[in-house]
């Protein structure tokens, strides 16, 4: 091979390397040295929009579709599974369960078992074993089945949406409990949107939830019958007999100013929740819940909790603990990189994980339709913090690998910072109460796998953010991920030895930003030479896709947020990948996205308006470029830049 071919082959290289990482972020290919995505290929006239996915005795694939199918899969493993269709017909199927020799699932209005008497691999009968009513609201998901050890089975119900989360229709906002014989026990009310749920080995149960009106950011809470869970709107009917809790709508304040965690000091039957997920840093809408399970061969992570993101299409790990009769714990980054929005996992019986995604209305990063992953650990064991256990002085971290003891006892190699999130009726939270906290000691066992930290300035009822970038493993290899949440409800002995830091002044929540001008020019004596208004529609869009525009016009812009979910507008420079690039530069906002409404600090960036919650508008002014070209608008909300784009031709 000649000198030229040598140069001619490594340019084609470097531009495939780079194409690639495009696709796929670095922290992406960092993961697949350790967990692999494998896609289970569809056939080209199947739409699997995953629902729910469950395994059978004969080790094949039940998946229930949104467009009311059910398939069976056999050879799911293999390159060439064979698909065949169960049941048809169904009303929005987001749950499948398989129990004796049937497959169980929730429709829109109903609890249904399907049952193949005749084991041709079709179904033969529907029988519905309880239901409920519907308004017809689009909002009114519902979830499930999940069985506990006696038979029964757990279902949760979503809100409606008409201006906020609402429950129309009676149960609406709860989980419950029905027997196979049809007899129903309301458990736990408080739900605003309840995809993931899962029960312990111990029977317990817990939820995962989205944020939205009354929720914060995302988060995983325990329920035990009797709980409120944080959303008014399922207080509607615990006059029914049935109730568990007789707590009104009209007990909780709907802008008190205490945290969930404060006010749930005050009123019994609120549950502060176990796991928050800092939102737009561990994902933007939480799906399902899976455990690692003893006997599944998936690294070294057993007893932990897997939760999806649909919206950021990435996996999340908690570690969850009990302290004083409490579950608590943290949570890390695992995996990110999946096609589309993950729904639904399920282990497979040669210990890969399914994954089952849908974006359809529910935009995500992951960029196809729908999708069906499977992910396998490749054998190597990646060095992370393996668990992070509350202490009454601080937190003792264990590693997945021996650490570099020069590296994890210097106190340099780690930062603390705590915040929590206000509990009122708006949607969503900014950031609130951020303040340091201080690692003073760190203190390494004898065997380097494990690291106790002593901080000053822990604070009940708050998250925790750690991050650990100095820390260093015997070999010299880094952390995967170097940060971890953890959520402080309670600690051993149940008192803080640490002194608490003084109360620092609250944080601005928001940063004045010269490319925000919700004025009208003064110099504008004339007005602005055109008004135009750009509102949202369903699929997480704006309500038009291209723009024509004089340039140099004086431009008087209102955004109109019609949707059920935060967004903003951003006015971009020209560039095939300026979406995405602003998308991705969001991200890196991390805690302190909010109080920048989302937008980076890049030249990319013209102007833009703050967050814009559902059901709100805001009005910018500007002045469209002088140089004609193809410009962007676009939300740089982390999860929205791939639909949320409008382009603009300048003219």
């Amino acid at each position: 091979m000649n000198v030229f071919t040598k140069i001619t082959s490594l340019f084609f290289i470097l531009i495939n390397v780079v194409a690639f990482a495009q696709e796929k972020s670095l922290i992406d290919i960092k993961e697949s040295a350790y967990y692999k995505i494998v896609d289970v290929p569809i056939p080209n006239d199947v739409m699997l929009e995953v629902g729910g996915l469950a395994m059978t005795d004969d080790d094949k694939l039940g998946v229930s579709t949104r467009r009311g199918d059910v398939w069976l899969i056999d050879k799911p493993y293999s390159k060439t599974p064979i698909f065949g269709k169960f049941a048809t017909g169904l009303h929005e199927p987001l749950g499948l369960a398989f129990r004796d020799n049937s497959f169980y699932l929730t429709q829109r209005g109903e609890l249904t078992r399907l049952q193949d008497r005749n084991n041709d691999g079709k179904v033969d009968s529907f029988k519905t074993i309880y239901s409920w009513p519907l308004s017809g609201n689009y909002h009114e998901y519902s979830y499930g089945p999940k069985f506990k050890k006696n038979g029964d089975m757990i279902v949760t119900l979503n809100l409606g949406w008409s201006g906020g989360g609402v429950s129309l229709t009676k149960w609406r906002g709860w989980m419950l409990q029905i027997t196979p014989e049809g007899d129903m026990t309301p458990i736990a009310t408080g739900l605003r949107s309840p995809a993931g749920f899962a029960i312990n080995d111990q029977d317990d149960l817990f939820y995962t939830e989205n944020q939205g009106d009354w929720v914060g950011s995302g988060r995983l809470t325990h329920l035990e019958s009797g709980d409120f869970a944080g959303h008014v709107e399922g207080l509607k009917w615990t006059d029914d007999p049935q109730s568990p809790l007789k707590l009104k709508v009209e007990d909780i304040e709907e802008f008190s100013g205490l945290t969930l965690y404060e006010y749930a000091k005050k009123i019994p039957e609120l549950k502060a929740p176990a796991i928050w997920f800092p939102h737009t840093v561990l994902g933007i809408s939480t799906s399902d819940m899976l455990y690692h399970k003893k006997g599944v061969d998936f690294g070294p992570f057993e007893n932990q909790i897997f939760v999806g993101d649909q919206g950021h299409s990435k996996i999340m790990r908690v570690y969850m603990e009990k302290v004083n009769g409490v579950y608590q714990g943290a949570s890390f980054p695992f995996k990110e990189g999946f096609s589309s929005g993950i729904l639904r996992m399920i282990w497979g019986n040669d210990s890969s994980m399914f994954v089952g995604m849908t974006s359809r209305g529910w935009a995500s990063t992951g960029k196809k339709a729908f999708g069906l992953q499977r992910l396998e650990w490749t054998g190597k064991t990646p060095f992370e913090i393996k668990t992070m256990k509350a202490q009454d002085d601080g937190f003792l971290l264990e590693f997945t690998k021996p650490v570099n003891k020069k590296t994890a006892s210097d106190m340099a190699s780690y930062n603390m910072i705590s915040f929590t999130y206000k509990y009122h009726v708006t949607y969503g939270s900014p950031i609130e109460q951020k303040q340091d906290a201080m690692v003073h000691a760190a203190i390494v066992s004898e065997d380097g796998k494990s690291v106790k930290l002593l901080v000053h300035g822990m604070r009940l009822g708050f998250i925790h953010q750690l991050r650990a970038d100095g820390v260093k493993a015997a070999n010299g290899e880094s952390l995967l991920h170097s940060s971890a949440y953890y959520t402080l409800n309670e600690v051993p002995g149940g008192v803080l030895k640490s002194p608490q830091m003084p109360k620092m002044p609250k944080e601005n929540e928001s940063v004045k930003q010269p490319k925000h001008t919700s004025e009208m020019p003064f110099t504008w004596d004339n007005g602005s030479d055109k008004k135009l208004t750009i509102s949202t529609k369903p699929g997480m869009k704006f309500d038009i896709e291209e723009l024509t525009i004089k340039r140099n016009t004086k431009l008087e812009l209102t955004f109109v947020n019609v949707d059920d979910m935060l967004h903003n507008l951003v006015f971009a420079m020209p560039g095939k990948d300026v979406p995405n690039t602003l998308g991705l530069k969001a991200l890196e906002l991390g805690l302190d996205a909010p109080k920048y409404n989302y937008v980076p600090d890049s030249s990319l960036v013209l102007y833009h308006t703050a967050t814009v919650g559902p059901e709100s508008s805001e009005t910018i002014y500007f002045e469209i470029p002088r140089r004609k070209g193809q410009y962007w608008i676009v939300c740089t909300f982390p999860g929205h830049s791939n639909t949320m784009k409008i382009k603009v031709k300048v003219i």
